[in-house]
């Protein structure tokens, strides 16, 4: 028997609904489509320099090979963004026992969703339990959890095996948002098993610099909700549902320096001659950048969506200034 291997591709999208790729290429701060931030792709042309936006036509038909996941990247290709952006190889062994670790803190107990094994881990299939502690599976659902630099988000779900490729089965998935899933499967019914998992969602949240990675991380968890409505329901879920979750993704998970707060290459770290009005040359640049100061740079800050305020309205807000507050 054949071994499924990871399966990320843009025309496959493309052929659900054109506008499901639309939504997971836009930039919700900029309004615009996330950029490359990379060179790998120069070779190809026109369009695939560093700071050009990813757009459709040039990752799909003919040139639907050009993003590949990790996993399917040259030896050479791989070396390359560790090297030049210091790009972490996480094997999903190593995924599952830091998520482990989170989940023992929360649930103050080992062992909750899987025990774990040399370089892997065995599926613990009892049902989830919340009782012994004060808190409930819809507490665990709406837990915000944010991945930091995420690459292909592997912390979030982990729909293939970052070392092999193999697809892994949906009961068999460590990711925080599958665990989150997981326990909606157990808990709620089907008529609500929908608004439950927009919810779950909503909660899970990652950044990226690098727009390859960045896209693929989406499409993973685009890809994540069909499996599991599909093992759910046994039909795929329509084209307004999926519309509906990828608009939370394109939001919850976005383009950033993560330690500068902006867009990526946004400041102006130029020095730029100005006269003033005693007709002197000055200099200016970035403050930010030259005081490292996360609140003074003058490029373009990320902007996030809180789904749920106090009172039930959904807000956007600067990531710096939900960082700041200690909110993520």
């Amino acid at each position: 028997m054949e071994i499924e291997k990871v399966d990320i591709m843009e025309n496959k999208i493309l052929l659900i609904d054109k506008s499901l790729l639309e939504i997971l290429l836009s930039d919700r701060t900029t309004s615009k489509n996330i950029l490359w931030c990379t060179d790998n792709y120069v070779n190809y042309g026109m369009g695939y320099s560093y700071l050009e936006q990813i757009r459709i036509e040039l990752i799909t038909g003919k040139r639907g090979n050009v993003i590949k996941p990790r996993v399917r990247k040259t030896k050479k290709e791989q070396k390359s963004r560790i090297k030049n952006k210091a790009e972490v190889f996480t094997s999903s062994w190593a995924c599952n026992h830091q998520n482990n670790y989170i989940d023992k803190l929360w649930f103050s107990r080992d062992n909750v969703f899987n025990t774990e094994v040399c370089n892997g881990w065995e599926v613990i299939y009892d049902k989830v339990s919340f009782e012994k502690i004060d808190k409930t599976w819809i507490d665990y659902v709406n837990d915000k959890r944010l991945e930091v630099s995420c690459g292909e988000a592997p912390y979030i779900v982990s729909r293939y095996d970052t070392v092999t490729g193999n697809i892994i089965e949906p009961i068999q998935r460590i990711g925080i948002l599958d665990r989150k899933i997981r326990v909606i499967n157990e808990n709620a019914d089907n008529a609500e098993w929908f608004s439950w998992v927009k919810k779950a969602y909503q909660s899970v949240y990652g950044y990226e610099w690098q727009g390859d990675s960045l896209l693929i991380a989406r499409e993973n968890l685009l890809y994540t909700f069909i499996d599991y409505y599909y093992e759910k329901f046994k039909s795929l879920p329509s084209i307004q549902e999926q519309i509906e979750i990828s608009e939370i993704i394109s939001w919850n998970f976005w383009q950033m320096d993560g330690l500068k707060g902006v867009v990526p290459m946004s400041c102006n770290n130029e020095k730029i001659i100005q006269v003033n009005l005693f007709g002197e040359e000055v200099t200016t640049q970035c403050e930010g950048c030259r005081q490292a100061s996360i609140s003074k740079h003058n490029g373009i800050y990320c902007h996030i969506k809180e789904w749920t305020d106090n009172k039930g309205k959904s807000k956007i807000h600067r990531y710096i200034d939900l960082f700041d507050k200690g909110v993520i």
